[in-house]
């Protein structure tokens, strides 16, 4: 990802908050594409909450 130098020369990158901008970001993605409310197992595999954990789909098979 490029992020744009400030002035002066420095760029500030804080890569937590980029994670967080792209789980809302597919948050609302999905929000909009659902017909009805998300459910919290809906948004868990939006985020990959179920990732890494017996029974949830691998990383490559998520939307």
């Amino acid at each position: 990802m490029y992020v744009a130098p400030m002035r002066g020369g420095t760029a500030v990158q804080d890569h937590v908050a980029l994670a967080e901008i792209e789980l809302c970001g597919d948050l609302i993605i999905a929000a909009s594409a659902a017909a009805e409310r998300l459910s919290s197992d809906r948004i868990d595999e939006v985020l990959g909450v179920l990732e890494g954990r017996e029974g949830g789909p691998p990383a490559d098979e998520r939307s």
